[in-house]
């Protein structure tokens, strides 16, 4: 598939997933897709080994037409049997867990995503959309994400930018027991010292293969006047059986990374 075709097939599922889920409208205008507002969606793309399709760079703009303004970018990559099919997934594990996340950042009505203030990260709040969680018995490690707060236990390994900026953490876990994998991506960057913490939790390891995804904004409470409605209150970090229905939903998906 051409370069240019593959950014038709990106900007189109952009589009379809925005107004499919979060009822938004936007459209195709050149190399970005426009949103609502000062929003846009930009699409940058990592080439694969031989010239195979490879990774895809979503970023969500917030403030468009502001150089300084704040921009979430996240990496993500998706299944099927043809390259058309593996853009659509990757959109779709986009949507799903990292548009949820800067959409209520910005509504703050509670409705796509869960805010929360952890205690174990003071001065920030956190915008968590649900976990993607695909593969074999995927019910455990839904199960296990809904008990438990990963960010906060990782907050001693988080080292986060300095500033008061956006930003994006991006969490991958599961394989299976003796193959596991967890990775931690900070603003697009592998934090290996997170990354080994996220690995050292007990996150159930099964016999076959299931992976979970989750996408987790921290706002610095001096910039979160710029980014949501200023009335929007935002609840302390909840005990595992409130987790359940507010700071830990979940979400199954046919997708991948």
């Amino acid at each position: 598939m051409r370069p240019q075709s593959r950014l038709d097939v990106i900007q189109r599922s952009v589009v379809r997933e925005m107004a499919a889920r979060y009822g938004q409208r936007f459209t195709v205008e050149g190399s970005v897709v426009r949103g609502p507002g000062t929003t846009a969606v930009a699409v940058r793309e990592h080439p694969g080994e031989g010239g195979a399709a490879g990774h895809v760079d979503l970023g969500f703009v917030l403030n468009l037409g502001q150089a300084d303004g704040p921009v979430v970018w996240d990496c993500t990559a998706g299944l099927g049997r043809t390259e058309e099919e593996r853009l659509d997934s990757a959109v779709r594990m986009w949507a799903t867990t990292t548009a949820a996340a800067v959409v209520e950042l910005q509504d703050a009505r509670g409705e796509h995503a869960d805010r929360c203030r952890p205690a174990e990260l003071p001065g920030w709040q956190a915008v968590q959309g649900p976990a993607a969680v695909f593969g074999f018995g995927s019910d455990r490690l839904a199960e296990w994400l809904a008990d438990h707060q990963v960010l906060p236990a990782l907050a001693g390994a988080l080292a986060l930018p300095a500033g008061t900026g956006v930003t994006g953490v991006k969490l991958f876990l599961g394989g299976r027991a003796g193959e596991d994998v967890a990775e931690v991506r900070i603003n697009g960057a592998v934090s290996e010292q997170a990354s080994a913490a996220l690995r050292g939790l007990d996150w159930p390891r099964g016999e076959r293969l299931c992976w979970a995804r989750l996408f987790v904004l921290l706002v610095p409470d001096g910039a979160a006047a710029q980014t949501a409605p200023a009335a929007a209150e935002v609840p302390p970090a909840a005990a595992p059986a409130v987790r359940r229905g507010l700071l830990a939903r979940w979400r199954r998906a046919g997708v991948g990374q």
